[in-house]
């Protein structure tokens, strides 16, 4: 098992409204990933990220220890998902200056070869299987929906002026409800978890790659931050890596 994570304000973002969390036991094979960005004035959008992403990792982390099936690992994720929007959606409540305040998060939950994926907003959920890289993921943004429907194609959704326009957020209602996929990680797959200051600077095929040509997830994670940077970092930049590795012979 191998797992890297860094995070970066970018180029032009005076602070950064993005935070990761990785938990990974290597007894069982499983680990917890977590990655947020937030939204909201000022300081607003960094509590609501960080809030949630602490709240949801510590709802899940004491049974990193236990066998998950599927089902499992589904309702532990569901289950994280309102504690954290709880949290978030209350502070907003309470405190005038983070009215409003929200943040997109993706988790994936690993035991073995197993994956569940929970997403709320546009961070997304990659599989990297060595040569093409698979979106795990679908948006809730405004762009999504519409890409969805016909009415703009691939190329329009990158460059529309309200691709940042997302439609289901943490702790901005009362409840919210992620979407949950199942996905099978190989020997030497890498999972991705990344922020839209990725994926909005940098196109699918070039993250590919990126990790096809990084020797470890360190490398990885550092070269996709310069990929994004040098496609403008108008963003915070994150990016949280799982591989498996290689079955060890007997």
């Amino acid at each position: 098992m191998e797992w890297f994570g860094l995070t970066d304000k970018g180029r032009v973002r005076p602070t950064n409204q993005d935070i990761y969390q990785i938990e990974a036991r290597e007894a069982n094979q499983t680990a917890l990933l977590v990655v947020c960005d937030g939204m909201g004035g000022a300081n607003a959008g960094n509590v609501a990220s960080r809030f949630a992403a602490q709240v949801f990792t510590e709802s899940i982390k004491a049974e990193l220890t236990g066998a998950l099936d599927a089902k499992t690992r589904q309702e532990l994720l569901t289950r994280a998902l309102d504690e954290a929007n709880n949290t978030v959606f209350g502070l907003a409540g309470r405190q005038p200056e983070f009215r409003g305040m929200g943040t997109t998060l993706v988790a994936a939950l690993v035991q073995g070869g197993e994956a569940t994926i929970l997403n709320v907003g546009d961070s997304r959920a990659y599989l990297f299987d060595g040569t093409r890289l698979h979106q795990l993921t679908e948006d809730h943004s405004y762009v999504e929906e519409m890409r969805r429907q016909g009415r703009i194609t691939e190329a329009d959704a990158r460059t529309h002026p309200q691709k940042n326009l997302i439609t289901r957020a943490v702790g901005v209602e009362p409840t919210v409800e992620g979407d949950l996929f199942e996905a099978r990680l190989g020997e030497n797959e890498v999972l991705l978890l990344c922020s839209d200051g990725l994926t909005g600077m940098a196109e699918d095929e070039k993250i590919a790659d990126t990790l096809k040509n990084a020797k470890t997830l360190a490398l990885a994670g550092d070269a996709l931050l310069t990929l994004a940077l040098e496609g403008g970092g108008r963003d915070n930049i994150t990016v949280a890596l799982f591989t498996r590795g290689a079955e060890e012979e007997a």
